[in-house]
C-alpha cells in the first residue's frame, strides 16, 4: 500500500499519558504528565483533540471519550532504555537503543572537565552538578558575569549542559564550544545523549533563558525512517529541534523555530505547500518551559493553545494525507522531580479519507510509529523495528 500524499508527524515533547509497565526502575510511578496536569488545573479544554479521540485513550479531566471520534487513538511504550528526548524519538524513527546513555548524578568527573578545558580552551567551569536550569542560573549567573566561566550541569537525563549568558559568551562562541564538547569531549564512554547550547540574558537577580537553545545529539547508530525516504528522493522535512536530535541525518529541509506558536506556523505553511513528502516537528515549550520547571498551568494554557491551532493543521490535509500526533517521553510537572518521567505516549492518528474511531489499543513501541511512516510511502524495508499500522488507519 503506497499512499502519494504526505505525513505530518507532530512531537508533543513530553506529553506522556501515563506510568509506563517499568516506570518503578526509573522512580517515576504514579507519573502521568497528561492526566495529572488536567487534575492540577481543574480540566482541560481540548475540544479538536477530543474529537480525534484523546480521551478514549485514557482518562483526562475535562476530556470525556468521544463517541464518534474523526482519529483513530491508542497509546505507545517505549522499548529502548532511558526516558530521554534522544531516545524517545530514535524509537520513534525506528532504532531501538539498546544500552542506555551515561548518567551523571554526582556531576562529571574531573576526566571530563579537564578534557573540556583543554578542548574548548575554556579557563574554568562554574556548577558541574545536576540542576534545575533556571535555578543554577539564579545561583551562578554573577558569579559567571564576573570570571567568565560557563556553567556546567547536568540531570535526571543524559546531558552535559552549558549556559552562558549571552553578552558575556556570544552565542556562536557558545555553539563552538558545545560542539567541541559534543566531538571531543563526551565520546566513548562518555557519549551522553545530548549536549545542550544554554544561553540566558538579564541582569542580576533577574536572568533568563532565551529561545536560542541548541542541542547536540550523537548521530544515530542506525538506518531511520528519515534515512530510507531520503535515499528514495521523498522530501523530509524537519522543524524545531528535530534537526538536532538526528544530527542533520536524513534531513532534505531543516528549519530551526524558538517556540511552539513559530513551530505550529511553520507546520501549516509547509503542509499547504508540500504535496508528497514527510514533515517532522518537535513542539518543545511543553517540555522546556513547563515541564521542566514544575509548571502545570503553562503546560495546560500551552495544550490549549496548541487544540485552538490544530484545526488548521487539519484544513492544511487531503485526501490520504496522514496526521500523527505523538510524544517521546513524560514530564510531569505535577510531581516531585524537575525530569523526564518514563510513561506510555499518546498516539492519534487521522486521514481525511482513513478510518476513523480505529482503537489502535497498546503499541509495544514507539518504533510502531516510524514503520507506518515507511509503509506509506512505499519503503517498508526490514531495517527498523516496530510493525505499522497503515492498514488500520488508512483506506486500500
Amino acid at each position: 500500500m503506497v499512499l502519494p500524499g504526505k505525513i505530518v508527524f507532530i512531537v508533543l515533547d513530553s506529553l506522556g499519558i501515563g506510568e509506563a509497565p517499568d516506570a518503578g526502575k526509573y522512580g517515576d510511578v504514579g507519573a502521568n504528565t497528561l492526566g495529572n496536569t488536567a487534575i492540577a488545573v481543574g480540566g482541560l479544554h481540548l475540544s479538536t483533540l477530543k474529537s480525534l479521540g484523546i480521551g478514549n485513550i485514557a482518562p483526562l479531566l475535562g476530556v470525556s471519550p468521544e463517541e464518534h471520534p474523526i482519529g483513530c487513538f491508542g497509546k505507545m511504550q517505549e522499548v529502548s532504555k532511558g526516558k530521554d528526548s534522544t531516545t524517545g524519538h530514535w524509537e520513534l524513527a525506528g532504532i531501538i537503543v539498546e544500552k542506555d546513555f551515561p548518567y551523571y548524578p554526582k556531576g562529571f568527573p574531573p576526566q571530563v572537565i579537564d578534557r573540556f578545558l583543554a578542548a574548548t580552551g575554556v579557563r574554568g567551569v562554574l556548577g558541574n552538578r545536576p540542576a534545575s536550569g533556571t535555578q543554577i542560573i539564579a545561583e551562578l549567573g554573577d558569579e559567571h558575569a564576573r570570571t567568565g566561566f560557563p556553567i556546567v550541569y547536568t540531570s535526571g537525563d543524559s546531558v552535559f549542559q552549558i549556559a552562558a549568558h549571552e553578552e558575556v559568551i556570544p552565542l556562536q562562541e557558545l555553539y563552538r564550544i558545545c560542539q567541541l564538547a559534543r566531538d571531543v569531549v563526551m565520546t566513548g564512554e562518555h557519549s551522553v545523549g545530548r549536549v545542550i547550547a544554554r544561553p540566558f540574558i538579564g541582569a542580576s537577580g533577574k536572568y533568563q533563558r532565551t529561545p536560542n537553545r541548541r542541542d547536540f545529539s550523537l548521530q544515530p547508530p542506525g538506518t531511520t525512517m528519515l534515512d530510507l525516504l531520503q535515499r528514495r528522493g521523498i522530501p523530509t522535512v524537519a522543524i524545531g529541534k528535530i534537526d538536532d536530535l538526528f544530527a542533520g541525518k536524513g534531513l532534505s529541509e531543516k528549519i530551526h523555530t524558538k517556540s511552539n506558536e513559530e513551530g505550529i506556523e511553520e507546520i501549516i505553511r509547509r503542509a499547504k505547500s508540500l504535496d508528497r513528502g514527510l514533515i517532522m516537528t518537535n513542539l518543545v515549550d511543553f517540555d522546556m518551559l513547563y515541564g521542566h520547571r514544575q509548571d502545570a498551568k503553562g503546560m495546560a494554557a500551552a495544550l490549549e493553545y496548541f487544540d485552538r491551532q490544530l484545526p488548521r493543521i487539519l484544513e492544511a490535509l487531503r485526501g490520504n494525507d496522514l496526521l500523527l500526533i505523538t510524544a517521546d517521553h513524560g514530564n510531569d510537572p505535577t510531581d516531585a522531580s524537575t525530569d523526564h518521567s518514563r510513561e506510555y505516549v499518546p498516539l492519534l492518528v487521522h486521514s481525511p479519507d482513513g478510518k476513523k474511531g480505529v482503537n489502535l489499543g497498546v503499541r509495544k513501541t514507539f518504533a510502531d510509529a516510524g514503520k507506518t511512516v515507511v509503509d506509506y510511502f512505499g519503503a517498508d524495508e526490514e531495517v527498523i523495528g516496530g510493525s505499522s499500522f497503515l492498514r488500520l488507519v488508512a483506506r486500500a
